[in-house]
């Protein structure tokens, strides 16, 4: 038995979709996410990206290998650079071990050929699109579209999804499977860490590898199955001949982990998770509840004839997703910002946009993460800061009228003032002194410096606050820094906990962007705050990189 998928890697990419604590609290699903191109990579203390043995390398003359994305057992996943046609893309690297037999090495490097073919057979945006396959020494290296984002195995490390967002990536992932299933192929490994989550909402089925192309010969060993146990569909585990069904099951069993955390069927060891798949119940998902509930019950049913057909999960999860977003009632926090200087030079007049307005009332607040990022957002393009940011569609310019004369600065915030969001272009054009830091990481470090030994910014923060930084966060695989900071006012007849993010990118051009985002550090509005603040960066897109 054997595990073929993509490769394990760290990342903490920010999505549009709303997390919460896993329930029960027990190990999710590990890292597998080949694919992706990650936005923040932790690399603690380090200001340059490390060079990965093997970047720069040409491949088939046109691919230039620019770092690696994942490793796995099958192979390497890299990001790399089109030469031919000038842009990135994502290159799978096969590897065998070479104590393999003949005939295994050929039976892998087969599989990885029936990757390329199986995905190629298939033109649907919920499916990875393969560009090419270039045969070097013998072996198959398989050319994708790079998609920017990270797996829902990555990103159910950080929590749970709620019922709404998980349907909605159901609904994704079943039209990619019903799409395959059209063209005679089953995918054979549905699971979270073949989930990806891309920017914009778009939900991505990775890894055909073990794909079973309807009228091929199989390539698996008698008795053996290559796939993740705990997705598997009984049938399968019986070794009797799958069908949709059998990709439909993971399906079932991926929608169960996304709402409570993990799969219903993981054990201590893996014939311990496949007696489990055979025998054992599940207890009643219980964070989903109605449609969803009704889906993955009948997913999980153990005969293929019982299980619902794909047009009956279509319409339970179309309703799961339809259904009313719960309303949350919470006080507006009270303003404590009057400007904003963030060291000597950083995003002055970025903060001075907000002042909090106080209200007598509550404020009633729609869940903003019902769905992709266009259900409760809005994209603007400011000019001024040659850059589109992504803002909750409820949220106004704070400063609107304001002149330019003062620097390249925009700032959105909500109607209580208690979040804000600011974005900041420093120009290498306008920088006669030469202030703007070497790299992102370097502008970072140095405003952390000032934030601890000077107090040199008006937010009523004290000195020496705390920071948690990261010099290795990357921008479209270029690096970038993020910087989070958390502190208590010192007003002293209100004091109130603050917390604010910040995120650095240079440009090619030497231009310092810093996108920040401020919000209360304790109470109903925090938990917003980071879901605003992890969109926002996420879906920053400056005009010149």
């Amino acid at each position: 038995m054997s595990s073929d998928g993509g490769a394990p890697y760290g990342s903490d990419e920010p999505t549009s979709f709303s997390l919460q604590p896993p329930n029960p609290p027990v190990a999710v699903p590990h890292p597998d996410n080949p694919y992706a191109a990650p936005t923040t990579q932790v690399v603690p203390q380090q200001t340059a990206p490390r060079q990965d043995a093997g970047a720069g390398r040409l491949i088939a003359g046109r691919y230039r290998l620019l770092g690696k994305l994942g490793d796995g057992g099958m192979g390497t996943v890299w990001r790399a650079k089109d030469e031919t046609v000038d842009r990135e893309v994502a290159v799978k690297e096969p590897r065998v071990p070479d104590h393999l037999p003949e005939r295994e090495r050929a039976n892998a490097f087969e599989r990885m050929r029936r990757e390329a073919r199986a995905a190629a057979r298939l033109d649907h945006p919920a499916v990875v699109n393969v560009h090419d396959v270039a045969v070097v020494d013998g072996r198959p290296w398989i050319v994708m579209e790079l998609v920017r984002g990270r797996s829902l195995g990555d990103a159910l490390q950080e929590g749970t999804l709620g019922a709404r967002e998980a349907a909605s990536i159901g609904l994704q992932v079943l039209a990619a499977l019903e799409a395959a299933h059209a063209a005679g192929i089953l995918h054979r490994d549905v699971k979270p860490d073949n989930v990806l989550l891309g920017r914009h909402g778009r939900v991505v089925l990775t890894d055909f590898g073990i794909a079973q192309i309807e009228g091929e010969t199989s390539l698996t060993d008698t008795g053996g199955f290559v796939g993740s146990p705990e997705y598997i569909a009984p049938e399968r585990v019986l070794g009797q001949r799958p069908g949709p069904a059998s990709d439909l099951w993971s399906l079932g069993v991926v929608l169960y982990a996304a709402t409570e955390g993990v799969s219903p069927f993981r054990r201590s060891n893996t014939p311990a998770t496949l007696q489990s798949v055979l025998n054992a119940t599940p207890a009643a998902p219980a964070s989903a509840s109605g449609p969803l509930a009704e889906v993955i019950t009948g997913l999980l049913q153990k005969e293929p004839g019982r299980r619902p057909t794909a047009a009956q999960v279509r319409a339970l999860l179309e309703k799961a997703a339809a259904a009313p977003a719960p309303t949350r009632v919470v006080p507006p926090a009270e303003g404590v910002a009057k400007g904003i200087r963030l060291g000597r030079k950083t995003l002055v007049g970025l903060g001075a946009a907000v002042v909090a307005a106080a209200v007598a009332a509550y404020l009633v607040i729609a869940d903003p993460f019902a769905g992709p990022l266009p259900d409760g957002w809005k994209t603007v393009h400011e000019k001024d800061v040659a850059a589109s940011l992504a803002v909750p569609a409820d949220y106004q310019p704070r400063y609107p009228d304001r002149k330019t004369d003062d620097g390249h600065w925009v700032t959105y915030t909500d109607w209580s003032g208690s979040i804000w969001i600011g974005l900041r272009l420093d120009k290498k054009s306008e920088d006669p002194n030469n202030s703007i830091a070497d790299s992102a990481a370097a502008e970072m470090y140095e405003d952390n410096k000032q934030f601890k030994d000077n107090g040199e910014y008006d937010l009523q923060m004290p000195e020496n606050p705390r920071t948690q930084t990261d010099g290795g966060a990357t921008y479209q695989g270029k690096p970038a820094a993020q910087n989070t900071i958390t502190y208590t006012t010192d007003d002293t007849q209100n004091p109130r906990p603050r917390e604010m993010q910040i995120f650095y990118y240079k440009t090619s051009k030497g231009d310092m962007y810093k996108l920040t985002i401020s919000y209360p550090g304790k109470g109903d509005f925090t938990a917003r705050g980071q879901e605003v603040a992890k969109t926002a960066i996420a879906e920053l897109d400056v005009d010149v990189i």
